[in-house]
């Protein structure tokens, strides 16, 4: 497997973007809806599939893109070659704020392994397919099911995720994470779900009914700010709706929001 060499730069803070410079002839591929700029001469088309494997005819595709649906993306990906001259650039963005995690896939044994929604484009060459977890309790309790994105390949790949990302190296060693922190790690790591702690502790500590343990000798990659943690808390002060009228926080401000909005 030869992936594509592409250059990048991370642009940005916590609203990232990713600039990648392709030279001619040059592709990257992305998850649909995730470009956010790019200069002229490259051209872009929506394809079922990586393109790592060129000559897996269309049965190959149908069930590339079958596993693809099942973590709930695209079945579509698109490809973006540029067919100028000269190096031209193309930039990606996370679609919620967090940062951007560029990955070496050489450098890491070839093969990292993500939660569904943690990738954003790669170098062509690199395989985006799934990884079904070893253990049922991963997938009842591990927050991401029993699926999870592998990405496979010899070149480079981004991904993003919420909040501050934290690299751990692990050493043979244990670590035990929130469920939803994990954005992913390296395939020597073990994955499994345990229980946190006693009784009282999974209803009353406020950590979750289960916590995830990762074990073996790799990089982890976790977020301080999961996109279903922010869900959650924007959710639970959101104004509640009775009877077509605004209800809790806010009182005036709520009237001249209605008065805004029409109501």
């Amino acid at each position: 497997m030869n992936s594509h060499e592409v250059d990048y730069e991370i642009l940005g803070d916590d609203l990232q973007v990713v600039e990648v410079e392709l030279d001619p002839g040059e592709t990257v591929i992305a998850e649909a809806g995730a470009m956010n700029y790019m200069e002229e001469g490259i051209a872009f088309e929506a394809k079922m599939g990586d393109g790592s494997n060129p000559n897996e005819g269309f049965m190959g595709k149908l069930m590339s893109v079958g596993k693809r649906a099942l973590t709930g993306e695209s079945i579509f990906m698109t490809h973006f070659t540029n067919i100028g001259s000269g190096k031209k650039r193309v930039s990606f963005s996370a679609p919620y704020p967090g940062k951007i995690q560029a990955l070496d896939l050489s450098q890491i044994g070839g093969r990292f392994i993500c939660q569904k929604d943690a990738f954003l484009c790669a170098a062509k060459g690199t395989n985006v397919s799934i990884a079904f977890t070893q253990r049922m309790g991963a997938g009842f309790f591990g927050g991401e099911g029993f699926i999870l994105q592998k990405l496979e390949g010899d070149g480079m790949a981004f991904v993003h995720a919420g909040g501050t990302i934290v690299r751990k190296e692990l050493a043979g060693e244990s670590l035990k994470v929130d469920t939803g922190c994990i954005v992913g790690f390296s395939g020597n790591i073990d994955y499994s779900i345990e229980r946190a702690g006693s009784l009282k502790s999974m209803f009353f500590g406020g950590e979750g009914l289960f916590l995830a343990t990762l074990r073996g000798t790799g990089t982890v990659y976790l977020q301080s700010l999961p996109f279903s943690r922010l869900c959650d808390r924007i959710l639970a002060h959101a104004p509640v709706q009775n009877n077509g009228r605004r209800q809790g926080e806010g009182s005036v401000l709520g009237v001249v929001g209605d008065l805004i909005g029409g109501r």
